[in-house]
């Protein structure tokens, strides 16, 4: 079916709001020409933006108080129905693609392409060391060269999107800490290799300095989280923020929480934010290329909307809103591999469309106010 969608603005990139937009959608592409005798869909006084992309969520994990034993009690059958309603959750919201960053045995590329959910990029479980960060998905693997290239061939031999590797610890492990590395230079450098011989991109998990270093060394494509967590604190990054927006890998930033009564980040966390805030701050100053991503998922405040509510909170490190769409829209796209077919709303690209109430460039609390989905031309509210 042809629609012609109208709305009083919509944003796409540039500084300004285009007035008075219309978008033709033709199955699930734009398309370009006036859509004479289509049915038109008026959103009135509605601001259009692209669907909003999320490039670090784990929809296996179900933002509840534990999610790691939640996901020990469910079986593969009850494990796939509870990750297609965190994508239903995220896709009313306006989400409308993710990036899987970690799932348990590649139960993330069982949910693409249905027509209920966001596009959905894949990583599958991610590689990891025997008992190291969220082993209990299923990735850990020998440190052997031989292993390492073994583990990235299976995840490319069952369809993974980009491969996910721990470099660090993280909190949700016990016995593994953020400041403690997992592989070395060496042993990422093959992983990086036989990714990219593969035609993957490599994202590393990376809390601690000198696994941000190790990473950043190996030609990692992107790091997420890139905190400098040390054992009593934040690291002073040194000369890691001029290499890092210099080499212009990809820095996801770990943004967004749902604000909730009586639920406050743990003292572990609170303590080291404002460190952390600066460095990314200092990160955004020197010109780092960085991507909002939120783990949805991990816990109680990251429910798999929270994406939403990240990008208005990128601005305690000074990113302005316009920016900040940016980087959820066609910045994240191209990240996600969906550059020329996501983030944008122009004829050629997927049909994926939110309207919201109000301004977002004057306020992205109307990213809050959602009117209208469409995902791929099909209107999901």
């Amino acid at each position: 079916m042809t629609l012609v969608i109208r709305a009083a603005a919509m944003f796409d990139g540039s500084p300004a709001l285009v007035r008075d937009p219309v978008l033709v959608v033709d199955g699930p592409s734009i398309v370009p020409g006036s859509g004479d005798g289509a049915e038109v869909v008026d959103l009135g006084d509605a601001t259009l933006l692209p669907g909003l992309i999320d490039t670090h969520v784990h929809l296996v994990f179900d933002a509840s108080a534990d999610p790691v034993a939640a996901l020990a009690a469910r079986d593969d059958d009850a494990a796939l129905e509870a990750m297609a309603a965190a994508g239903r959750a995220a896709l009313r919201a306006g989400i409308t693609t993710v990036r899987d960053l970690g799932d348990r045995d590649y139960l993330s590329l069982r949910l693409r392409g249905r027509a209920d959910l966001p596009t959905i990029v894949a990583a599958g479980p991610p590689i990891t060391t025997a008992a190291g960060h969220c082993h209990f998905l299923g990735g850990p693997t020998g440190t052997a060269p031989d292993l390492l290239r073994a583990a990235v061939r299976e995840r490319a031999e069952r369809g993974a999107d980009v491969i996910k590797v721990m470099a660090s610890g993280g909190t949700m492990t016990p016995g593994t800490r953020q400041e403690t590395s997992q592989f070395t230079t060496g042993q990422l450098r093959v992983i990086v290799g036989e990714a990219h011989r593969l035609g993957l991109p490599v994202t590393a998990h990376a809390h601690g300095t000198a696994a941000i270093r190790s990473a950043l060394d190996a030609g990692a494509d992107g790091m997420e989280h890139v905190s400098f967590w040390s054992a009593d604190g934040v690291d002073d990054p040194g000369d890691l923020i001029r290499r890092i927006a210099d080499s212009q890998v990809a820095v996801g930033l770990t943004a967004g929480v749902v604000p909730m009564d009586g639920v406050a980040p743990p003292p572990v966390v609170a303590m080291r934010m404002p460190r952390i805030i600066a460095n990314t701050r200092a990160l955004y100053e020197a010109g780092a290329h960085l991507l909002i991503g939120t783990d949805a998922g991990i816990g109680r405040p990251k429910p798999h909307d929270v994406l939403r509510h990240a990008l208005a909170q990128t601005t305690m490190i000074g990113v302005p809103p316009g920016e900040a769409l940016r980087l959820a829209t066609s910045t994240a796209a191209a990240a996600c591999g969906l550059a020329g077919r996501k983030g944008r709303l122009a004829p050629g690209y997927d049909a994926d469309i939110v309207a919201v109430d109000g301004n977002p460039l004057a306020d992205l609390g109307a990213l809050l106010r959602v009117r209208a989905v469409f995902a791929r031309g099909v209107r999901v509210i």
